[in-house]
């Protein structure tokens, strides 16, 4: 999130950057409109507080001399209502201009291709070669179905559609799946394992810039003011929030596992069919915090990361670089991974990592201190690493056999019988 300072100061570029990412432009209009009404109220306030104030001394010293005051009090009486009903115009105003504040996007990263949606994002590179089937490849859904390790119906019948049961095989994968990826993420990488809460604050969700924007996509229990996430990133970028952390603790590198719950309202077509678009699904994330001059370099460590968990499954992807106007809201550059998925012929997105630089950090008040006794924002980073029904589906269509079934990658049966 920007201060209304900031953005006076640079109003050039955050025109560029709303432009850049589609957004209409009258948003700032109606920021800086806002602000320059409020700048004027603020001055009429403060010379009725002067006045109040001279005015205040006169009856002071009237009452001392024993001299009679009541026209200066009646005065006196109908400054502090003018001051009051400004004071509250003020507040009003400054309230509208925080709204608007909270629904500026990031601005992007030089680096990042101007686009107005994803036919204009850039693949970077590929790894692997799609199989080529002697048979009609079947969708995950219809194998997992004939396996009897995925079941729709009956979890559609106790929670209604998009959603899933896991059993059997299909169950023990999922599960295996997850300690696979958080294992390899600690061992091989670095990353310290957390399982976060599942129902955040209405300021967490705020940190991350999915409130206010998406929250018609989260669910939402009035009763506690709690929201359900609809991944790690939510709690775990609040996990340093009021916190001031030493620059030699950074970079600080998490991965966390958690069910994820989202609305989808607006999703349609073939992806709402078998894993990959669910109401709730599983999740591994990974987070970093890092020095501002570092994150870039670690935005490439953590796509590599990411990377390596299909590399091990022997899983064809390619990584595409997002351009502008598909980017989320909280992000500065985003590297998608997208894993083949023969049924469909083409690739779908299985992992999103992105650099936030110090949006999230401001929104969510982490700061770090620098050796001078200087503070700063450390820069944000998350990304799926990876979403885990995705990665079970993406294994029962590269792996199939003709007969129906499916093989399991030779690096999770490894792990699953180690």
């Amino acid at each position: 999130m920007y201060t209304l300072r900031f953005v006076r100061e640079n109003e050039k570029l955050m025109r560029e950057a709303l432009r850049k990412r589609q957004y209409d432009e009258s948003i700032l209009d109606q920021l800086l409109a806002l602000d320059e009404q409020r700048r004027k109220e603020v001055t009429s306030l403060q010379e009725l507080n002067t006045r109040r104030n001279e005015l205040t001394s006169v009856v002071s010293k009237k009452k001392k001399e024993g001299t009679d005051a009541s026209e200066e009090i009646e005065l006196l009486k109908k400054l502090k209502e003018e001051v009051s009903a400004k004071e509250t115009i003020v507040s009003e105003l400054e309230s509208k201009i925080q709204e608007i504040l909270k629904q500026l996007p990031n601005i992007p990263h030089a680096s990042v291709p101007t686009g107005k949606d994803s036919s204009e994002n850039v693949e970077v590179r590929r790894w692997g070669e799609p199989r080529t089937f002697a048979f009609e490849p079947k969708p995950h859904w219809e194998i997992g179905e004939n396996m009897n390790i995925l079941d729709f119906q009956r979890a559609a019948k106790i929670s209604g559609s998009r959603f899933v049961a896991y059993q059997g095989l299909g169950a023990l994968l999922e599960l295996t799946l997850i300690n696979f990826m958080v294992w390899t993420h600690v061992k091989d990488h670095g990353y310290t394992f957390v399982i976060p809460p599942y129902l955040v604050k209405s300021d967490t969700a705020f940190g991350t810039g999915h409130l206010p924007k998406f929250k018609d996509e989260m669910y939402y229990c009035p009763e506690d003011d709690l929201y359900l996430i609809p991944t790690a990133e939510l709690p775990m970028v609040a996990y340093h929030s009021g916190e001031v952390l030493v620059e030699a603790e950074l970079p600080k590198r998490y991965v966390a596992y958690s069910a994820c719950f989202r609305r989808e309202a607006g999703a349609a077509g073939r992806d709402t069919r078998g894993l990959i678009r669910r109401h709730q699904f599983n999740k591994v994330e990974l987070i970093k915090i890092t020095k501002p001059e570092d994150s870039y370099n670690e935005l490439e460590s953590m796509v590599s990361d990411a990377e390596s968990i299909l590399q091990l499954l022997e899983l064809p992807y390619r990584v595409v670089l997002l351009c502008t106007g598909d980017m989320g809201f909280a992000a500065a550059k985003t590297y998608d991974i997208e894993v083949w998925m023969p049924s469909y012929g083409r690739y779908v997105e299985i992992s999103s990592c992105s650099n936030t630089e110090g949006f999230q950090a401001r929104r969510a008040n982490v700061r770090m201190r620098r050796p001078d006794g200087s503070n700063d924002y450390p820069h944000m980073l998350n990304g799926s690493g990876l979403a885990v029904g995705r990665t079970l589906a993406a294994i029962m269509e590269n792996y199939q056999r003709e007969d129906g079934t499916f093989d399991i990658p030779q690096a999770l049966r490894a792990f699953m019988f180690a």
